[in-house]
């Protein structure tokens, strides 16, 4: 689809439209001179620079300060592609250290607004090594604690798409919005557009959402309400609460495990949707694994509730996850642990996809770094197996002494099915395989595997 007119803002215009009355307030990094036409002596570079600066009104390809967008303040640096390009040079790179260094100081987010067609020819190998300043100063933040907002705009690619953009925590891209690595003139020539594009990038999972200018503030400023940062005197994160049993799930307990497992397959269960709509009032979706995939079945992001808490949440839909899925399930965990935001993971599969193209994407590799995600994760996890507890595929994301169940849920070491096959029972002993693989709600919290039924 064609850029939104919005996506071309300038520099300025895009800070304004997140910071709005609330003001900017511009900081600038110590001067440097450069010498004659750069550090390349490229002839004719000073006078491209005086050009691009008349024609904007800027010194640089990047403005940054402060501001507050919502309730939240932040450190804003925005590019000016009208300023060769917004392409990255040796001034480029102060500036932007300077913006990571100014929100470490005053431990507040970073929000990156990113229009830029990578780094600056007429500097050669001086102007690619700020990408390694870029990465040095975003690594330090991370460290810290403090998260990191990319608004990626018309057009964002190369190394600026490489660092600045991709490299933050939660990427948001304006409608139409050409994203990549690759810039319209070095790609392929038989290239997808669409694969470049704000669409494209939001399908193979590198952005998180496509919000329109209309909707960009409030978006921004509720994803800095959930992400915090937590200041370094408050206390630990406390465990996210429970979710509340859904009114149609069943009160009683299962009779046999036969009965469990129906119950957990009842199409008229209720599912992740239903327990997330209720716990939350605001929801801000994580959208993919980073590595070109997306589970649909597997829902990752940060919610609000009533009350202003922020927690994590994973949840799965009742299908085989797949490995995309676990990627992006250990993605949102370590997210949640560096920030400091407790995690609340709902179960609910029949065990993790095992068709070919799961093996080939890593499945096993994906299982166990969700099952690390969990374990070194430092903040609270709270797991409540909401239907089916299918295997390791489920397993991966229980929280070792803090998981809990509903009613209408099972867990087991393997499906009955699966169990009596192995056994070279006939189908006809399903139901006695049930009860003997312990599998009921009541089952789980008497082996100590969950710590309560919720009901």
């Amino acid at each position: 689809m064609p850029a939104d007119p919005s996506s071309r803002m300038t520099a300025r215009e895009a800070i304004a439209l997140l910071t709005g009355g609330a003001g900017f307030t511009e900081h600038r990094p110590p001067p440097r001179t450069l010498p004659p036409d750069g550090p390349l002596g490229w002839a004719g570079y000073d006078a491209a620079r005086e050009r691009a600066s008349a024609r904007t009104g800027e010194e640089e390809s990047v403005v940054y300060g402060t501001g507050v967008v919502g309730d939240r303040a932040c450190v804003l640096l925005s590019f000016e592609f009208g300023f060769l390009g917004g392409s990255l040079g040796q001034l480029t790179g102060d500036r932007l250290e300077a913006a990571y260094e100014l929100a470490l100081s005053r431990r507040l987010p970073l929000l990156a607004l990113v229009a830029t067609g990578g780094s600056r020819m007429q500097e050669g190998m001086v102007a690619l090594t700020q990408l390694q300043r870029v990465a040095a100063a975003s690594t330090r933040l991370r460290a810290a604690g403090l998260p990191q907002i990319a608004v990626v705009r018309d057009p964002t690619t190369g190394g600026g798409w490489a660092t600045v953009g991709a490299g933050a925590d939660v990427v948001l891209a304006l409608p139409g919005a050409q994203v990549g690595f690759a810039g319209s003139r070095v790609r392929p020539p038989d290239a997808d557009p669409y694969a470049y594009g704000a669409e494209g990038q939001f399908a193979a999972g590198q952005v998180d959402a496509v919000v329109p200018a209309g909707e960009l503030r409030g978006t921004v400023g509720r994803w800095l309400r959930a992400l915090g940062p937590r200041e370094a005197h408050e206390a630990p994160p406390s465990a996210a609460p429970l979710p509340r049993a859904q009114p149609s799930s069943p009160s009683g307990l299962p009779a046999s495990g036969r009965e469990a497992v129906e119950r957990a397959r009842a199409a008229q269960r209720p599912r992740a949707e239903a327990y997330l709509a209720d716990y939350f009032t605001v929801r801000l979706p994580l959208h993919g694994d980073r590595c070109g995939g997306t589970d649909p079945g597997l829902l990752t992001g940060f919610g609000l509730r009533a009350d202003g808490q922020p927690v994590a949440y994973v949840a799965q839909c009742g299908t085989p996850t797949r490995p995309a899925g676990y990627r992006a399930a250990a993605r949102t965990i370590r997210l949640a642990d560096r920030l400091g935001v407790p995690v609340l993971t709902l179960v609910d599969t029949p065990g993790a996809a095992n068709d070919a193209e799961a093996e080939r994407a890593g499945a096993g590799a994906a299982i166990a770094d969700t099952f690390a995600a969990i374990a070194a994760a430092r903040v609270p996890v709270t797991t409540l197996v909401i239907g089916e507890g299918g295997s390791g595929g489920a397993l991966a994301l229980a929280a070792p002494g803090n998981t809990h169940v509903t009613a209408d849920s099972y867990f087991s070491v393997i499906a009955p099915e699966p169990a009596a096959a192995i056994l070279k029972r006939a189908p006809s002993e399903t139901g006695a395989t049930a009860d003997q693989l312990r599998l009921r709600p009541q089952d789980l919290v008497e082996l100590g595997i969950a710590r309560s039924i919720v009901t």
